[in-house]
């Protein structure tokens, strides 16, 4: 039997998933060994917890019940809040990675709460990682949900300096302070193509000023990152990277599966990865600023990702 590569194996999966907090599985660990073993801290379990895999009154429910992929969801937390919600959606048959970023201030309805509470990111502060993934999962009309990744700022900062830093083109001089955050938040990043270093890399995160979309074009920001990121992990020096990340991760990611996704992940490209903003528009209501969702453009953008889009006549003929 040919021997396992564990170094490809570490480098490929470290690329498409460690910058979004789903890290390498230790190599001392033998295969007689897998089972569910948990290789993360916390006590959540998504599979555990939540009423359902896929929901049953989705309007995709067939279609979430067939399909290959395997949901991820992402966030990256400060002070209680979700500041950062990615669903990352890896369809093991295709070799594609879609990653769907959900606003922080997306409207959610939750009975007997203040405004500030009818954002999704106020959730996780009572409700931890399972009640925003039944969040998530309704917004996104039923989409199923297996894992969840936490990451704190602090270890975004220690990841990316464990790589190197990460080239960014800055698309205007970032200044910002609030010394009542905490901690106190500071920031300064010069316009122009650099390397960002860790600090500098949560803080080009954080910033939410002097985008023309306000928080939408900070989303955008974000999914610059990770795209940047991912190449720059190409050359990152793998074991230093993993002993850092699995010190400051949180996750319910077993350790079979995480070797079935880097297993069936040794082949994947940069390009072999899409992103995504979930559709909607923003507004305000009782004095507060929400992202409400379109969920007839969502539907769409979802069809798009599970290829559930039908060929048109003319496409048909064309083919003909």
């Amino acid at each position: 039997m040919k021997e396992f590569n564990w170094k490809l194996f570490g480098k490929k999966f470290l690329i498409y998933f460690v910058i979004l907090t789903i890290v390498l599985i230790p190599v001392n660990i033998g295969i007689n060994k897998l089972g569910g073993v948990r290789i993360f801290s916390g006590t959540e379990n998504i599979l555990r917890d939540m009423n359902y895999i896929v929901n049953p009154d989705s309007p995709f429910y067939e279609a979430f019940s067939n399909s290959k992929r395997v949901n991820i969801l992402v966030l990256g937390v400060n002070d209680g809040l979700t500041d950062t919600i990615m669903l990352a959606s890896y369809d093991i048959k295709s070799q594609k990675i879609d990653i769907i970023s959900i606003p922080r201030d997306t409207y959610y309805y939750r009975a007997g709460k203040g405004a500030a509470s009818q954002k999704v990111n106020a959730i996780y502060s009572k409700n931890g990682a399972v009640g925003t993934a039944e969040a998530v999962s309704e917004l996104l009309l039923g989409i199923p949900i297996n894992y969840y990744v936490t990451v704190r700022y602090d270890a975004v900062e220690a990841v990316v300096d464990a790589m190197g830093g990460v080239p960014m083109d800055i698309p205007f001089t970032m200044k910002y302070d609030d010394p009542y955050d905490k901690p106190p938040l500071h920031i300064y990043i010069e316009k122009g193509q650099q390397t960002l270093d860790g600090k500098q890399a949560v803080q080009y995160l954080r910033y939410r000023k002097g985008y023309s979309q306000g928080d939408i074009g900070r989303v955008g920001a974000q999914q610059e990152f990770v795209k940047a990121a991912f190449k720059q992990a190409l050359g990152a020096d793998l074991l230093n990277v993993i002993k850092v990340t699995l010190s400051n991760v949180d996750s319910d990611l077993t350790l079979s599966m995480a070797l079935t996704l880097g297993k069936n992940a040794l082949g994947l490209e940069s390009d072999d990865l899409e992103t995504y903003l979930t559709p909607g528009k923003s507004g305000t209501n009782n004095g507060a600023s929400y992202w409400y969702v379109n969920q007839q453009e969502t539907g769409e953008m979802i069809e798009q990702i599970y290829n559930l889009v039908e060929t048109s006549e003319d496409d048909a003929e064309a083919v003909d």
